[in-house]
């Protein structure tokens, strides 16, 4: 069905197809007409399957079809997807609260703890370096900037000075201990509440007292198992979410915006294709992944992740996926959210692929001892920044000024910029499930 769909939406000349009516004034193009039939074939097998990754796939492929037959419609879609990540954003942190309490103090192994976050880090820097890498490479291959004229429009202007207005300092170090959970909580800071949550759940487990203890754990599984309920009910949201959020997206880029930054997204997708097959899945065979139970496990986060462009959105269900696989619950509460701020596979291979694109097009050409030092930057500001809005941007900007190029240039990447955060936030959920398994295996869960 899914070929079907596309061989009508992308084949031929829809002008090949068109039906006449009042002297032309009124035309039925067939293959838009055929498209919408295949679509309510496929949404009439989806209710047959009852299956909620068809449902989400179905969706994507009507919110594509929304955008680019009714953008007026489609431009309104995006409450959607805003709404189910508001739902998503009160998930998280009593999730992760419950499931990390439950972890550490009811097994009170605290030393397993310390040797998960050892093991965590190591695994992190080792892929985002090698990712960092790739994308040096593949832009240095593909050379997609040279001769690319980047001028920023009004709208990439103001999207701009919107995300740089709230920039604020970062401190990698300071900014992974919480001042105030509340505050954490608010602002989304995933490492911030996982930081509380350890810390709590290692004091719990250090209380004489079992009866106090007991208490205080029997609560913690209880909202455990009430926010798992609760993530299962604002999944059946997911695929208007999904919709809508593709809707918005076909109408607000438009399928012709690519232009002179094709080259860019073309060379972006096909570096992170080439970080799965020359990474992940070697890392995979060595680690002897059950490729297709993990493949089964990830699929409903990772279209979420690509349609919504949200790491966020797709954690409270790989965390159930993960969990169902086999993964101790222990194991992927602690490694999966940490992830989030440490290993950001596509995000850290895209910011050092668009540094030398900007370079390129702006007819400078970089040494091999300047990329390496922007790499070497970026290793650092990459750090801790998954909850700030527009991070990847602003770690842009800042990395190209450090190397002494004009940061406006940057400006212009943003009219392609959900399409790219698309791939690499799903190459982003798709690393941290991998590196969850890993340290599980390393510490002989699994």
């Amino acid at each position: 069905m899914l070929g079907l769909f596309c061989v009508l939406f992308f084949a031929g000349n829809p002008d090949w197809f068109q039906i006449s009516i009042n002297n032309g004034q009124l035309t039925l193009n067939l293959l838009v007409l055929l498209r919408w039939v295949a679509l309510g074939i496929s949404i009439g097998y989806a209710y047959v399957k009852r299956n909620l990754t068809i449902w989400i796939l179905i969706a994507m492929l009507l919110g594509i079809s929304i955008g680019t037959d009714f953008p007026s419609i489609a431009l309104n879609l995006k409450v959607l997807s805003d709404i189910f990540l508001r739902l998503i954003k009160t998930i998280i942190a009593p999730l992760l609260f419950s499931t990390l309490v439950v972890g550490i103090a009811g097994h009170s192994n605290i030393k397993q703890v310390g040797r998960m976050g050892i093991k965590s880090i190591v695994y992190f820097e080792l892929v985002t370096t090698v990712a960092l890498f790739i994308g040096l490479v593949s832009i240095n291959l593909s050379k997609a900037g040279v001769g690319t004229d980047l001028h920023a429009q009004n709208a990439q202007i103001e999207k701009a000075q919107t995300l740089l207005a709230q920039k604020q300092s970062h401190d990698v170090i300071l900014d992974i201990f919480p001042e105030n959970i509340a505050k954490a909580v608010s602002d989304n800071q995933i490492l911030q509440v996982v930081i509380f949550s350890i810390l709590f759940g290692i004091g719990l487990a250090l209380v004489k007292n079992q009866e106090k203890k007991a208490a205080v754990l029997l609560f913690s599984e209880g909202l455990s198992e009430v926010m798992f309920k609760f993530t299962n009910m604002v999944m059946l949201f997911a695929p208007f979410a999904v919709g809508g959020a593709m809707a918005y997206s076909v109408a607000s880029l438009g399928m012709g915006v690519i232009g002179s930054l094709f080259m860019l997204v073309g060379t972006l997708y096909a570096a992170l294709f080439a970080f799965v097959a020359l990474v992940l899945v070697p890392i995979g065979l060595l680690v002897k992944l059950p490729f297709k139970r993990f493949l089964n496990a990830i699929s409903e986060p990772v279209s979420i992740a690509f349609a919504t462009a949200s790491s966020e959105a797709a954690l409270p269900k790989a965390m159930e996926r993960l969990e169902e696989m086999g993964i101790p619950r222990k194991v992927v509460a602690f490694v999966l959210p940490t992830g989030y701020s440490f290993n950001l596979d596509g995000t850290t291979l895209y910011l050092s692929l668009a540094s030398v694109f900007i370079a390129q097009a702006s007819g400078i050409d970089l040494s091999i001892g300047q990329q390496i030092q922007m790499c070497l930057i970026l290793m650092l500001t990459s750090k801790g920044v998954a909850g700030v809005r527009g991070a990847s941007f602003l770690i842009l900007v800042s990395t190209v000024a450090s190397l002494g190029l004009d940061p406006t240039k940057a400006f212009a990447i943003l009219a392609v910029d959900a399409l790219m955060d698309m791939g690499r936030t799903t190459v982003n959920v798709v690393g941290n499930c991998l590196a969850t398994y890993v340290v599980a295996k390393w510490e002989g869960e699994v």
